[in-house]
């Protein structure tokens, strides 16, 4: 097979223009392809007037060798990679110790399912509830029920991964194909054929749902076992050496449960878990992250203003964006977890704090575009000392947006008009907010540092230059953005585990090792094997 890169059709090509431009750049006859398929697809709209599709395509022809000998010094015609994921074990017949994962999220489910594959039947321990019961939990908090700490957008099955936008694509390097696995199964689960060639594959809430729902099940039929509502309290450590090592575990419903393998996939929220452990002395460091506000706008003026005349065109979907900027002060302020044609939600995993986060379904057909705008900080500048200062942050400027909303869990929204004078806004204008429970208009620079304030301010005009209305008046701005990454990282050795805990395995977003739902699938698969070797006997 032969894998061609770069290959460049107008958007609204012919069903054959793929098969021309294969036997144009190979110089050969229809009769001497026998087969292509589409390896990936993405665009390039830099030029929205002249959008083109850019192709990697995979084919077989009669003549494989000679066309590999005659490419040789062209980049974009080699032989197609085997991207098969591959087992690195399987558990022996007489297995004696079962693994135990803690948290179902991305990381957590993938990091089961691949031990489960491997014949290692892991113990599951997930604090919330069962997908479709936190989805009820869930929506009823944005209906104005009460809220459940243990079942919400952050904790339950699925994690917080489940109520987003579905993203499947990050900056992570994959050399060893593990994120085509994730591909694999969640295709195998019910997802879209799509996400394994699209360039910027998603899923939506609707579809992730019961995706891990099929997901659990193959689990639980290779010998797993799932324990909802069951929180992990405490470890049982013994001195191992200079350091520990992991025993077994005591859990919210009294019980203990013996095991020497624990990977730890607790997710960016879990503050209680991450204040336990680090007084039991698993070594934890801050790290930085980001804080900040949801923007939105019409759906439709993102769309026009990336693909003009095109926007609307079904291959191209609804248009999303990316953005930077680097500001006098230091900072620097950038678009994340964009969710186009999405809604703006309520993530609060506490009560009293009020926590914003963005989410779409598959469709992307809702009328507004949202987005987090946020600022860098780090804790050598902004929360120094403790390894668990920034979680104290996030919990004063959750606890100010709270009393700002009007202390019923309503977020504080202002026109960006009037963030930008520094006025309280009293009205809104076309842009209606998505967020539910509601919104309480008010001044936004009170619920945040003035370094902020400051930042976002000087951002938003110079984002308005790539994206002509995103600085329009009567957009929307709802606070506060707290949650884009963790605030900690649970160090880890090369062979995954931390580095003064023998057996505890820390892993995912929560770890501080991923950003997002496939990148946390990724690390789940990593650790997993990790685990496995381990077992076994094996090394890294």
């Amino acid at each position: 097979m032969l894998r061609l890169t770069d290959i460049k059709l107008p958007l609204n090509h012919d069903e054959q223009a793929i098969e021309a431009a294969i036997l144009d750049k190979l110089q050969i006859d229809k009769s001497q392809l026998r087969s292509f398929n589409v390896f990936k697809r993405g665009y390039d709209a830099r030029n929205n007037k002249n959008i083109m599709l850019i192709y990697t395509l995979d084919i077989d022809t009669e003549c494989n060798a000679e066309l590999l000998e005659h490419f040789a010094k062209d980049q974009y015609v080699r032989a197609t990679p085997d991207m098969t994921y591959k087992f690195v074990t399987q558990a022996p017949a007489d297995l004696s110790e079962r693994p135990v994962v803690v948290g179902l999220g991305p990381c957590g489910l993938f990091a089961a399912l691949i031990l489960a594959q491997m014949g290692f039947k892991p113990i599951v321990l997930e604090r919330g509830k069962a997908v479709r019961e936190r989805t009820k939990d869930t929506f009823g908090f944005w209906r104005k029920q009460p809220l459940n700490p243990e079942s919400n957008v952050q904790f339950g099955e699925g994690g917080a991964g489940t109520f987003s936008d579905g993203k499947l694509y990050s900056q992570v390097k994959d050399r060893k194909h593990y994120g085509r696995k994730v591909l694999h199964e969640f295709v195998a689960a019910g997802a879209p054929e799509e996400i394994m060639y699209v360039s910027k594959p998603h899923i939506g809430t609707f579809k992730l749902v019961n995706m891990v729902e099929k997901m659990r099940a193959e689990i639980i039929s290779l010998g797993g076992e799932i324990r909802f509502s069951t929180r992990v309290d405490k470890l049982d450590l013994v001195p191992d050496g200079d350091d520990h090592a992991i025993q077994g575990l005591h859990l919210s419903d009294g019980s203990y449960l013996a095991a020497k393998h624990v990977i730890l996939a607790v997710g960016h929220s879990a503050r209680d878990t991450f204040k336990a452990l680090h007084e039991q002395g698993v070594y934890v460091e801050a790290k930085p992250f980001s804080i900040g506000f949801r923007i939105e706008h019409e759906q439709s003026m993102i769309d026009t203003c990336r693909f003009g005349d095109n926007a609307g065109n079904p291959i191209l979907g609804a248009a999303d964006y990316k953005l930077v900027h680097h500001c006098k002060n230091g900072r620097t302020v950038y678009s994340f977890c964009m969710c186009p044609g999405g809604t703006v939600v309520a993530a609060a995993s506490e009560p009293g704090r009020v926590v914003t986060n963005g989410m779409s379904q598959y469709s992307r057909h809702e009328r507004n575009a949202n987005s987090a705008i946020v600022v860098g900080i780090t804790p050598e500048e902004d929360y120094p000392g403790d390894p668990l200062a920034g979680i104290e942050l996030q919990r004063r400027l959750e606890e100010m947006a709270f009393a700002a909303g009007g202390e019923n869990y309503h977020a504080p929204a202002q026109l960006i008009g009037d963030f930008l004078k520094g006025q309280a806004s009293e009205d809104l204008g076309e842009v209606k907010p998505s967020y539910t429970p509601g919104v309480t208009l008010t001044d936004l620079s009170k619920v945040v540092p003035d370094y902020v304030t400051h930042a976002i301010r000087e951002a938003i005009p110079a984002f308005n230059k790539q994206i002509t209305g995103f600085a329009k008046k009567d957009g929307l701005l709802t606070g506060v953005e707290t949650r884009t990454s963790s605030p900690i990282c649970i160090k880890r050795d090369k062979d995954y585990q931390s580095v003064n805990v023998k057996g505890l395995y820390p892993a995912g977003e929560g770890a501080g090792y991923a950003g997002g739902i496939w990148s946390a699938g990724i690390d789940g698969i990593r650790v997993a094997e990790a685990v496995a070797l381990s077992v076994v006997g094996e090394t890294v």
